[in-house]
C-alpha cells in the first residue's frame, strides 16, 4: 500500500515548526551547556509532535509519513533484515581492515560521556530518540515529498540535507552512507519503521563499538 503523496503545504509547515524549535534550542542551549543532552532529547520530541501534529490536516494522516498501522509490523521485520545485512557487510570490512593490519574502530568512533549516567542519557537519545526524530524528518517527510520527481532525485536530495545537519572535519562517509541506506530502506520497505529500525541499531552499533573496553 505505502505511504500517502505529501502535500507542499505540510512539508512547508513541518519544517518551519522543525527549524523554530531547532533555533530556540540552540538559543537555550547557549546558556544552559550542562543540560545539553537533555536539551536534544526535549528538541527532538517536539519536533516529532509537531510534525505528526500537522500530519493530522494532511490527507492520510501519519499514513503519509510511512507510519499506517498495516505496514508498521511488516517494516520491523524488514528493518531488521537490513540491519542483518548491513552488519554483515561492515563485519566483512572489519575483517578485511584487521588483515590489511588496520584498526577500523576508530573510523567510526564516537565520542561519549565519562559518566555512566550521562553515557547512559547519551545512548538513548543518540541511539533511540535522535534516529526516530531525524527519520521523520528526511525521510518521512522530505524523502517522501522529494519522491514525485524520481528516487534519484529523492535520495541524493534526501542524504545530502542528512549529511548536512552532522557537520566535522571531513567528510560524513558514515552519514552518506546511512542517508543512501535508510532511504532505499524507505523506499523498498514501504513503512518508515524499516530505516528507524536500521538507523537506531546501526547507531547504537556504532556507540557500543566506541566503549573503552574496544579501545583497551
Amino acid at each position: 500500500m505505502g505511504p500517502a503523496p505529501i502535500s507542499t503545504a505540510f512539508l512547508l509547515a513541518s519544517l518551519l515548526a522543525v527549524v523554530l524549535v531547532e533555533l530556540a534550542a540552540a538559543a537555550l542551549g547557549a546558556r544552559t551547556p550542562s543540560a545539553r543532552l537533555w536539551l536534544i532529547a526535549a528538541t527532538r520530541a517536539i519536533q516529532m509532535l509537531a510534525v505528526l501534529t500537522l500530519a493530522g490536516f494532511q490527507a492520510g494522516g501519519v499514513n503519509a509519513l510511512g507510519l499506517g498501522k498495516k505496514d508498521m509490523l511488516a517494516g520491523l521485520r524488514k528493518g531488521l533484515a537490513w540491519s542483518a545485512g548491513f552488519a554483515a557487510v561492515a563485519g566483512l570490512l572489519f575483517l578485511v581492515f584487521f588483515l590489511s593490519g588496520r584498526n577500523p574502530l576508530p573510523l567510526i568512533r564516537t565520542p561519549l560521556p565519562e559518566a555512566i549516567y550521562h553515557r547512559a542519557l547519551f545512548f538513548f537519545v543518540g541511539g533511540l530518540l535522535a534516529p526516530v526524530a531525524e527519520e521523520l524528518v528526511f525521510r518521512g517527510l522530505i524523502f517522501g515529498y522529494l519522491r514525485r520527481w524520481g528516487l534519484p532525485a529523492a535520495v541524493l536530495i534526501s542524504t545530502a540535507l542528512f549529511a548536512a545537519i552532522h557537520p566535522g572535519p571531513a567528510i560524513p562517509v558514515t552519514q552518506i552512507v546511512g542517508g543512501i541506506v535508510f532511504a532505499v530502506a524507505y523506499h523498498t520497505g514501504k513503512s518508515l519503521m524499516t530505516p528507524i529500525v536500521v538507523h537506531t541499531l546501526g547507531n547504537l552499533a556504532i556507540f557500543t563499538l566506541s566503549l573503552p573496553f574496544f579501545h583497551g
